[in-house]
């Protein structure tokens, strides 16, 4: 490790990762990718006991895939005996066990475990509360961004989780019915934080049609070419413990990304058209046509995501009125998009809301807002991003991949080339820049889906220290979701460890066991 990043990793996670084992090796450049494969996983032999050699295991060794033939290193315990040497499986398996001086410390095989579960490890929690407005954005993440500031890792991490959430239960029952108006929860919504609380799901439709020849008529894939579908949920932090530790009341907008047919459609219609129809200024803010088709078009049972937003939003403000709020939106990919069309609007409504409720005296505000966004794509022009950050005085965090296509695109990854010259900009803020050449377990070549993947963002993220320094020593975020969903981007020794560990993770088909876990991004 760097001497810099060694002076400002936490003493209490001093411990390597197994799944993260440059943890101990010395980093020469400021990218860690230079360190190879080999060096990497010898560092996982310090947490284990190496026993005599161990006859190969009764199942057949799998023949690895061109596309894992391809790491930048061969590993050459591969071979007979090897892994289960590395392993050190004699002290998992009692039958196989041989006399030995010491075993691997249950300490040590309790960190393994909790790299290949299913279950975030947040990193500690540490009071924001006389900061709240900075971690909220306030002057752009000044000063937290780069080097990454702990606490604003952990928020951030949170918020993906939360995004993870709203895919976990869309793939659960994409084709659940989406009626009723109310306030209460149309499908069941686990949060990986507790201290929230769903208090409303929020549903998309497509202004498009889908020809009959070309619906799904089998109930299992019919979700697919539906024109309203579950795009995410609202919801507020209830625990007060959690909310004296915050500092305020946070209120969270959750959307997820592209799933469905029509929600892809809806990506290449990349011609800027007004946010309102009453503008038609040539310079006025205008945002992509499928995105606002998307957030403004009502459902024939349930109303536009706009108005659902607005009036969740405008109940929930009402409920805690007199209490410090705060409102974040947030969203990967198209829920990227969506997140800035939210936020523009629920500006200038609870503004207005503000000021034909107090007077000046008062020195009433209405609630910051700001919105997280991982991958998001180019939204609008640039008439509208100033006026989301200089007039509606909404911040946003951009957390980006280097090699992420999407985020460089006016729409999603094809769009018409001339819509670069209509004039799309990014909103303005603060950029959080990941790297996926950085993890010490992702391939170097990882293809452009894993590049865009919400879980490789979480992943990065959490070993993201600054630009200059190597992927965190500390890192503890679980691997199963890479694992799980892009095997063929993960080093081939990382999975073959897996594999003899016994870790076969369910499959992104929505037939899970109904746990919280990390399901496909839509790539």
């Amino acid at each position: 490790m760097s001497a810099a990043a060694a002076a400002t990793a936490p003493l209490r996670h001093s411990r390597p990762s197994p799944l993260n084992p440059n943890a101990a090796t010395t980093a020469t450049t400021a990218r860690p990718s230079s360190v190879n494969t080999r060096t990497h996983l010898a560092n996982l032999d310090r947490l284990l006991v190496r026993p005599p050699p161990l006859p190969l295991p009764l199942w057949p060794k799998k023949t690895a895939p061109a596309d894992e033939r391809r790491d930048e290193v061969d590993d050459d315990r591969s071979g007979r005996g090897g892994l289960l040497n590395a392993l050190n499986l004699s002290t998992l398996l009692p039958f196989t066990r041989k006399p030995a001086a010491e075993e691997m410390s249950p300490r040590s095989l309790a960190h393994m475990q909790r790299l290949l579960t299913l279950s975030p490890r947040p990193s500690p929690r540490g009071s924001i509360a006389a900061e709240w407005r900075r971690y909220h954005g306030e002057d752009a993440w000044e000063g937290l961004v780069d080097p990454l500031d702990q606490n604003l890792r952990r928020e951030v991490l949170r918020y993906g989780d939360f995004v993870q959430a709203a895919y976990a239960a869309f793939h659960s029952m994409p084709a659940s019915p989406s009626h009723g108006h109310g306030h209460g929860q149309h499908r069941t919504l686990v949060l990986p934080d507790r201290s929230y609380r769903p208090t409303r799901s929020l549903f998309a439709t497509s202004s498009l049609s889908i020809p009959p020849w070309a619906q799904r008529q089998s109930a299992a894939s019919r979700w697919l070419t539906q024109r309203t579908s579950f795009v995410g949920y609202v919801a507020v932090c209830d625990n007060e413990r959690e909310v004296r530790r915050m500092g305020r009341r946070d209120v969270v907008i959750v959307l997820r990304g592209t799933a469905t047919c029509p929600e892809w459609a809806e990506n290449l219609r990349t011609g800027l058209v007004p946010v309102s129809d009453d503008d038609d200024d040539q310079h006025a803010p205008k945002v992509a046509k499928g995105f606002l088709s998307l957030y403004k078009t009502a459902g024939d049972q349930v109303p536009s995501l706009s108005d659902a937003i607005v009036e969740e939003v405008r109940r929930l403000v009402e409920v805690y009125k007199g209490e410090e709020l705060s409102i974040t939106v947030v969203g990967h990919s198209l829920g990227a998009s969506l997140a800035l069309l939210a936020a523009d609007e629920l500006s200038a409504c609870l503004a207005a809301d503000a000021e034909s409720t107090c007077t000046a005296a008062d020195g009433h505000r209405p609630p910051p807002i700001s919105v997280v966004s991982f991958g998001g794509p180019k939204t609008g022009n640039r008439a509208f991003a100033d006026r989301l950050q200089q007039e509606r005085g909404v911040n946003v965090l951009r957390v980006v991949n280097a090699g992420d296509v999407v985020t460089r695109v006016p729409g999603l990854a094809i769009a018409r080339p001339t819509a670069v010259a209509e004039g799309y900009a990014h909103a303005g803020g603060a950029e959080l820049r990941l790297d996926s050449r950085d993890s010490p377990c992702l391939r170097p070549d990882a293809g452009p889906a894993c590049c865009h993947d919400l879980e490789a963002y979480l992943h990065l993220l959490d070993g993201f220290a600054g630009s200059d320094r190597p992927f965190r020593a500390d890192a503890s975020r679980s691997v199963a979701g890479l694992l799980a969903f892009q095997r063929s981007n993960v080093k081939r020794a990382y999975v073959e460890r897996a594999r003899v560990l016994g870790f076969e993770p369910a499959m992104a088909n929505g037939s899970g066991d109904g746990q919280y876990g990390y399901l496909a991004s839509p790539t």
